[in-house]
């Protein structure tokens, strides 16, 4: 019968225990009852000998679906929409989620929102349950591990009504490794509600290269010290929710000028200075008990000189990270469609490279049958031994088990209710992010704003994209938030490289305010957003500037009197620059960066730990 605490039927409803156990023909019972209980792997979690004789009774095709993590469309794992399922067909050749898992008995599902997968809290966990009860129906089915890259700030797949935090960098501006534990701890308990079990967070790259544009504000900051003792509080916190946490990406994707997703990036660090800049956050991780590892498309040739990409590499993944650093828990790729990891092998070769570099997972190959059918042919062939395959699928096996999925994969609505994004939570959020916002500049002390004595504010600047399934756009959350603070707020949105037109418009509107707040976004010496900034200033209306990306844009508006920096553009950190501005919260992050000269980078303009407050 099904569990009515999910509040619906069908594919929403939940399997009883009974329907668990039946399901899984006797294998739950088998691994749950009577195992030694080992502290390193959790309470619950079975003995590895027990999970060695589940993997003797797998054929090879389970064997081989078991190490891939696969995207899937649809907010149901059974009955999506139908352009979801055309989709399905022409990128996987399968209609549903149920129906890859019956065809490739993945051992993982990976969520995405362009995938839509979390359109809403209820749905998810509904679709976390028919994705287990699809899994576990099949002969010798096993509990399905589903992951997501929920790293908040400007990289999270499951958005509002879930709680949102501030992203890496301005967890990294608060300083606060306690912030840091509680954002693992409230974010793994609400992803655990909707079934998610592995998030691919925290970033433990270091980021000294302030061009870098793929990591930028993901990262935590670029001191490996500070990096590192945040990135073991993040996974403490994870770990005290039951979640598996990801540190990613080895061997450390902070120093590069190139995109991953878009090309091979090269890291042209010695030996010596990976050993300084970038192993610390993965030492500490490793040291921590970090669940899962996750791999990096770069190239970095003082630690192999073959010119692979990490991800590709045996001398990085088992040379350095199993054998010298002692890992031994789950390695995953990053997305195997990127670009980075296609470059120098075709699809098939890069699937059975992997594994042969020290890989448990391969994660998102642009097309899984090719993928798959390469490693089936690889063992058949005798390029990679089934023993291979064993080795990763026990810790694949040991990381579900540790997670209580052959005890009871499934979530309920209840649960959901009582755990995302409650009143308590979104306070939380708030609170962090207020300790997080950066005051960089405040000359003639123009900040704070108050209503009083400035009541009409004028709010332009970028409108990227909404990230993180939050509301949107940057001038209109803030103007929103101003408003509910006192003033009188009007958004133009101005966008990342305004017009001649669009510049004439704003500063005829900032004649008629009390107050200009311009949002700027990776401003540049050519950039247009620059000259809307400076024909602003020219106005005389006074000027406050917030970097809603990177903090590195203060060096190029040396003009502005007052500047604030809330390292991405969700409402959380909008909302906390908007109190920091009203002088309803005192701005206490410092930067976790250094700001260069834009005419002279080698000179340093705010260091590291600088940060002004009231």
């Amino acid at each position: 019968m099904p569990d009515s605490s999910t509040g619906s039927t069908g594919n929403t409803a939940r399997p009883s225990r009974r329907a668990v156990l039946a399901a899984t023909a006797g294998v739950t019972t088998a691994l749950a009852a009577g195992g030694t209980v080992h502290a390193a792997t959790g309470p619950s979690a079975p003995d590895d000998r027990r999970l060695r004789a589940l993997i003797s009774r797998m054929t090879l095709e389970e064997k081989v679906g078991q190490l891939f993590v696969m995207r899937v469309y649809g907010h149901s794992a059974t009955d999506p929409d139908q352009a979801d399922i055309d989709a399905n067909l022409k990128e996987i050749g399968v209609r549903t989620a149920a129906e890859l898992l019956a065809k490739y008995r993945v051992g993982g599902i990976i969520y995405f929102a362009w995938a839509h997968n979390t359109r809403a809290p209820h749905q998810i966990a509904d679709l976390s349950n028919g994705i287990q009860e699809a899994s576990l129906a099949l002969e010798r089915g096993l509990p399905v591990l589903v992951s997501t890259d929920q790293e908040h700030g400007i990289v999270a797949r499951v958005g509002e009504p879930a709680t949102l935090f501030p992203g890496a960098m301005a967890i990294g501006a608060g300083g606060s490794r306690a912030d840091a534990r509680t954002l693992g701890r409230i974010a793994g308990s609400e992803l655990r509600a909707l079934g998610i079990r592995q998030n691919y967070s925290p970033v433990a790259d270091v980021n000294v290269n302030p061009a870098n544009p793929v990591i930028g504000v993901r990262s935590l900051g670029s001191d490996p010290r500070s990096v590192a003792e945040l990135v073991v509080a993040e996974v403490k916190g994870y770990e005290s929710s039951r979640i598996a946490s990801t540190a990613k990406h080895f061997p450390g994707h902070g120093d590069t000028v190139d995109d991953s997703h878009a090309k091979l990036p090269y890291i042209h660090h010695t030996r010596e200075q990976w050993e300084q800049l970038d192993a610390p956050p993965f030492r500490a991780a490793i040291a921590a008990g970090i669940d899962s590892i996750m791999t990096a498309h770069i190239v970095v040739p003082a630690l192999d000189d073959s010119e692979d990409p990490a991800t590709l590499s045996r001398p990085i993944l088992t040379g350095i990270l199993r054998e010298e650093l002692g890992y031994d828990g789950v390695v995953v790729t990053d997305s195997l469609g990127m670009e980075g990891v296609r470059t120098k092998y075709g699809d098939a070769r890069v699937a059975v490279l992997a594994l042969k570099a020290g890989v448990d997972q391969l994660l998102n190959p642009p097309h899984l049958d090719v993928a798959w059918n390469a490693v089936l042919n690889a063992v058949r062939d005798g390029e990679l031994t089934e023993a291979r395959l064993d080795e990763s699928i026990l810790r694949v096996l040991r990381l579900k088990a540790k997670l209580g999925l052959f005890q009871n994969p499934y979530v309920t609505h209840a649960g959901v209710d009582r755990t995302v994004g409650t009143r308590s939570h979104l306070a939380t959020a708030d609170r962090i992010a207020e300790r997080t916002t950066t005051l960089l500049v405040n000359e003639g002390g123009l900040l704070p704003l108050s209503p009083r004595s400035r009541p009409k504010l004028l709010v332009v600047g970028a409108d990227p994209a909404s990230p993180s399934g939050t509301t949107g756009p940057p001038t209109g959350v803030l103007a929103g938030a101003l408003t509910e603070l006192g003033f009188t707020a009007t958004a133009l949105s101005t966008g990342t490289a305004p017009s001649s037109a669009t510049i004439a418009e704003a500063v005829a509107a900032a004649r008629d305010a009390d107050a200009v707040v311009v949002g700027t976004y990776n401003v540049t010496a050519a950039n247009s957003q620059k000259t809307l900034v400076e024909q602003l200033l020219a106005t005389g209306t006074p000027v406050v500037a917030v970097a809603i990306r990177n903090p590195y844009d203060v060096a190029h508006l040396p003009g502005v009197a007052a500047y604030v920096a809330s390292y991405s553009w969700t409402d959380v950190e909008l909302r906390a620059a908007a109190r920091v501005i009203a002088g309803k919260a005192d701005p206490r992050g410092t930067l976790p960066v250094p700001v260069q000269r834009a005419d002279d980078p080698a000179t340093v303009l705010y260091p590291v730990g600088h940060g002004l407050t009231y």
